[in-house]
């Protein structure tokens, strides 16, 4: 640890632009860290595929909602500057300057690195012009059978006015000649997303090279629609099609004090979201020519700024479906989820005859549980203690939030049973979860019919929070078992997101999750609570105070220190309250996966603060905060980051950890975090992240791995 550094130059102005990176640079550079990981050798050769999709994906994502934005404000003649000091139009030309050359090189990558060594393990993603007449003469008769039937071909000429291109969707332009009067002439024709974007060959066309088995054999479906065009333009001959993709504004754009009925403004909303905004992003292929992409650029009113050329194929995302294929030497071995030891023997007494006490609930009440996801299953604990509250006949009720879940998922069954087993059931469910509103729709209206009180959120604030509580009778009084977690309740990113969770029968934390349940669902004024922090109420206040206070403890000489991980670090306010406590001498170290608005590093400001990022199999999604407060050590986990969203425009719980082995444990998995030197990344005072590698002597620490083999 570095020795502790105390300011005395005269005091900055921590407002300057100059001591904060760019949010949306620094989501970039996020991706860009993903990225990383496909081109990394260390990496397994389909999870390079997987991080190659996931980059695109996430790209999506980022055009939909981020550039959209800041297009918008560009449109209504926006002035004010972002906290790094840069206008909309300034910080749109950044990011078209860092991303273009991302982006080439992504797809660039694809096919000069990874399509070559996939060959050589049996998996041939081939062009069309590459296939053999009998592989041709198959895909000739799929064509005519499964995708012919499905086109639409539009044509483009006065008479007909350019179609509308859907968001996201993968389209060929295609340029052909009349055979009657040489007319040259436009259409477009959409790639179907109802059909595989690879198509295999059957095993007995497979493609073979020298002694290597071919496990899969096939190619992008575009180019079996490309090659079989004529087909759809009878009588013209085809000169040339070229294959292009567009991105929409997204967002939902909601006004809450207007609507009635939020439900049925939410379903408006994703109804105009299907038809889509203003186009944000045109994809093109290199070889498309000028003037067919000047055609675009006019008929989407987009300008060069907005179009992005790619080699290869377009869409990377879909290259998660190499995921699929049975090459289990090309991943990443299995994780396999435990069960923490005092869970371990629970069920097994009860087949030996044992007291009906010996339950999870009776586990409960003896220590606090805190569960680990990944590396202890998701199925077995939490979704354990909702499904066992569900059938127990001293269960009188449970309430939850559900942000986002899964859409088979045994959480919401579970509460269906409970319903229909007679008990008082509420669940939360955010229909405003941003892409997750039609699934969160579908499962509150399903929950609905089955007897569950569904509530839809807060107007103008999002219910981010994870929480459970149930109300059980015990011996003539009622007990509140509590899960206050980081995660969200889907049983299916349990496996690749890292998220911890609480179980607890404290008194005060059963109290606490009433009060937030009555103000979530009825007209609770309550604001204060006894042990849980709240957002929008007083988590802000209370995180600067502890923030604070480890200043105030350095500059009285005291070691003083933090440790926080989270997802993001955005929010001015605790970003200043960070430097003033490096300032006093604080040791600080941020764990922060994504953006991180705040310069670590700079003499005078923020010399005592570090900040890394982590990337690697699982999605790092829990959020832990330390204080050390002279020994007497405070440690909370929870659903909030520190960015101005989750303190002040969404419910958030943040709970504190009391059990000492807990606390234990959760510094113990800091310290495994920081140590990192496999997929841990350093943010320089620059901006730079510079990934550590271990030393010669150094052995390889992956802190992913490590608590996979220690859980």
């Amino acid at each position: 640890m570095p020795r502790r550094k105390i300011s005395t130059a005269t005091e900055p102005d921590l407002s300057d632009p100059q001591y904060y990176f760019s949010r949306e640079l620094s989501w970039l550079e996020f991706n860009n860290r993903v990225l990383n990981e496909a081109f990394d050798p260390r990496t397994p050769l389909l999870e390079r595929l997987k991080f190659l999709a996931i980059f695109s994906s996430n790209l999506d994502e980022y055009f939909m909602v981020r550039v959209a934005a800041l297009k918008q404000q560009v449109e209504a003649q926006v002035t004010k500057r972002s906290p790094d000091g840069r206008t909309a139009q300034e910080q749109l030309a950044l990011i078209r300057q860092r991303l273009y050359p991302m982006a080439s090189q992504a797809h660039l990558h694809f096919d000069q690195a990874l399509r070559p060594p996939l060959s050589s393990h049996g998996v041939y993603l081939l062009d069309y012009i590459d296939l053999n007449q009998e592989q041709r003469t198959y895909f000739q008769h799929y064509f005519d059978e499964q995708i012919f039937p499905v086109l639409t071909p539009l044509a483009i000429d006065p008479s007909h006015p350019f179609p509308y291109i859907s968001n996201l969707s993968l389209n060929l332009a295609v340029v052909m000649k009349d055979g009657e009067n040489g007319k040259e002439l436009f259409a477009r024709v959409k790639v179907p997303k109802s059909l595989p974007r690879f198509l295999p060959l059957p095993e007995t066309l497979r493609h073979q090279q020298k002694e290597v088995t071919a496990i899969w054999t096939g190619v992008p479906l575009e180019q079996v629609i490309a090659h079989n065009l004529a087909a759809l333009f009878p009588g013209m001959d085809i000169q040339e099609y070229h294959p292009f993709r567009v991105t929409r504004d997204s967002d939902l754009m909601l006004a809450e004090d207007e609507a009635d009925d939020l439900l049925l403004a939410i379903e408006q909303e994703l109804h105009k979201r299907r038809l889509g905004g203003s186009i944000v992003r045109l994809e093109i292929h290199t070889s498309m020519p000028e003037m067919l992409r000047t055609m675009l650029m006019e008929e989407m009113d987009l300008t060069p700024a907005d179009v992005y050329e790619a080699s290869g194929i377009l869409c990377l995302r879909d290259l998660m479906t190499f995921l699929e294929i049975p090459l289990p030497d090309l991943k990443d071995p299995p994780c396999h989820s435990a069960v923490p030891q005092p869970l371990r023997d629970l069920g097994k007494n009860k087949l030996d005859g044992a007291e009906p006490e010996d339950n999870l609930f009776a586990m409960i009440r003896k220590q606090d549980l805190m569960v680990h996801h990944p590396y202890h299953s998701f199925s077995r604990t939490v979704q354990r203690f909702i499904t066992e509250a569900a059938e127990d006949p001293d269960v009188l009720a449970i309430k939850m939030t559900l942000y986002r879940t899964s859409g088979d998922s045994p959480i919401v069954e579970a509460l269906i049973t409970a319903a229909e087993n007679g008990k008082q059931v509420a669940a939360l469910v955010e229909i405003k979860a941003r892409f997750d509103e039609e699934n969160n729709i579908n499962w509150a209206r399903k929950l609905e019919s089955a007897g569950v009180h569904v509530i839809y959120g807060l107007a103008g604030l999002k219910t981010h929070t994870k929480v459970v509580l149930v109300v059980r009778r015990e011996e003539g009084r009622i007990r509140r078992y509590v899960h206050v977690g980081t995660g969200n309740y889907n049983p299916k990113t349990s496996r690749i997101y890292t998220d911890m969770g609480l179980l607890s029968c404290r008194e005060e934390l059963g109290a606490d999750l009433s009060n937030l349940f009555n103000y979530l669902t009825g007209y609770s004024r309550h604001h204060t609570y006894q042990k849980l922090l709240v957002a929008p109420s007083g988590l802000r206040k209370r995180m600067t105070e502890l923030i604070h206070r480890e200043a105030a403890i350095a500059r009285q000489g005291h070691h003083a220190r933090i440790v926080a991980k989270m997802n993001a670090l955005v929010d001015p306010q605790i970003i200043v309250a960070l430097y003033q406590a490096s300032q006093a001498g604080v040791q600080i170290d941020l764990i922060v996966r994504g953006m991180c608005c705040l310069r670590p590093g700079v003499p005078g400001v923020s010399e005592n603060i570090r900040v890394i990022s982590i990337v690697g199999r699982f999605l790092e999604h829990s959020r832990i905060f330390y204080f050390h407060n002279q020994g007497q050590e405070e440690i909370f986990i929870g659903s909030a980051d520190w960015m101005t969203r989750n303190l002040d425009r969404r419910v958030e719980a943040v709970v504190p950890i009391e059990d000492p082995a807990i606390a234990k444990d959760l510094q113990e998995i800091l310290g495994i975090m920081l140590a990192d030197n496999r997929q841990a990344w350093d943010l320089h005072p620059d901006g730079r992240y510079i990934q550590r590698r271990p030393g010669k002597d150094s052995p390889e620490q992956n802190a992913q791995k490590n608590l996979m083999e220690i859980t």
